[in-house]
C-alpha cells in the first residue's frame, strides 16, 4: 500500500501544503498570504483534507521542510508538524528547503546554487549536483555573503530560490553568461518536492519520533546574537 503523506513548507513567506499517496500528488495549495502563516496554516490543511475526504489520523506519515529559512515560518511549520504527529501517533520525516528547491530543477546536468534570501545581505546556500535521481549536496548549507559565494564558483551555474531572485543583477554582473537562472516558478519552497524528498527518506530510513524534529535554522536569532552571555562564574561578560 502506498504511504499517504502531509507535507508542509513554511520556510519562507510561502505556506505551502501537499497531500501525497506515493508518487501521486492529491492536493497542493501554496499561499503567500497576507498574515502571518499561523493564522491560515490549520484552516488551509482542514480545507484540503476536506475536499480529498481525508482527516490527519489517516496519513501514514507527516513531513516538513526543517530549515534553513525564516525563524518564525520555520517555527510555525515544525510545531504544526510535530502536533499532527503526536496526536496521531505517526511518524516525521524533516527535510531541506535548499534541497527542496533543487528538485525543482530536475536531472540538470550542471551545478545548481539554492539561494534562500536570510536578510542582512546574505543568503542561506547550498550547492548541489544530482546524482541517482536527487539532488545531492556538496559541502555543507550555510549562510553567506553572496558576494563571497559567487568569488568562490568556477565554471557555470543554475541558480534557483528567492535568494537568487533577489540577487541576480549581483548574480549577472559577477559570472555573466556563466549563471543561469531557473524560471520563476521554480523559486518557491514547494511542499510537492518537499514530499518527494521525504518519500525517499522514508523508504531508505523510515521516519523519526516528533521529539526528534528540530528547526534547522543555521544563523543564530537576533535574540541568541544580542543576548549577554554569562561566564564560568555566572556573571555576564563582554
Amino acid at each position: 500500500m502506498k504511504e499517504l503523506l502531509l507535507t508542509m513548507a513554511t520556510a519562507t513567506r510561502t505556506t505551502s501544503i501537499a497531500i501525497t499517496r506515493g508518487e501521486t500528488l492529491l492536493a497542493e495549495v501554496s499561499i503567500d498570504p497576507p498574515g502571518t502563516q499561523s493564522e491560515i496554516i490549520l484552516a488551509t490543511v482542514d480545507r484540503i483534507l476536506d475536499d480529498l475526504g481525508l482527516s490527519v489520523d489517516g496519513m501514514d506519515f507527516f513531513a516538513v521542510v526543517h530549515g534553513p529559512g525564516a525563524f518564525t515560518g520555520l517555527r510555525v511549520g515544525v510545531a504544526t508538524i510535530k502536533g499532527f504527529a503526536l496526536a496521531t501517533g505517526k511518524p516525521v520525516v524533516g527535510v531541506s528547503s535548499l534541497q527542496t528547491l533543487a528538485t525543482q530543477v530536475p536531472d540538470y546536468p550542471g551545478n545548481v546554487y539554492a539561494l534562500i534570501d536570510a536578510r542582512k545581505h546574505e543568503v542561506y546556500a547550498g550547492f548541489f549536483q544530482w546524482r541517482g535521481g536527487l539532488p545531492m549536496l556538496v559541502g555543507s548549507e550555510r549562510v553567506v555573503d553572496p558576494e563571497l559565494l559567487l568569488d568562490e564558483i568556477d565554471g557555470d551555474a543554475l541558480f534557483v530560490g528567492d535568494g537568487a531572485a533577489a540577487y541576480r543583477t549581483l548574480i549577472v554582473r559577477k559570472l555573466g553568461e556563466r549563471a543561469r537562472f531557473a524560471p520563476w516558478p521554480a523559486n518557491t519552497v514547494r511542499a510537492s518536492s518537499a514530499a518527494l524528498l521525504a518519500l525517499d527518506k522514508i523508504r531508505t530510513s523510515g521516519g523519526v519520533s516528533p521529539e526528534k524534529l528540530n528547526p534547522v535554522y543555521i544563523r543564530p536569532s537576533d535574540a541568541e546574537i544580542n543576548m549577554p552571555q554569562t561566564g564560568a562564574e555566572g556573571g555576564i561578560e563582554g
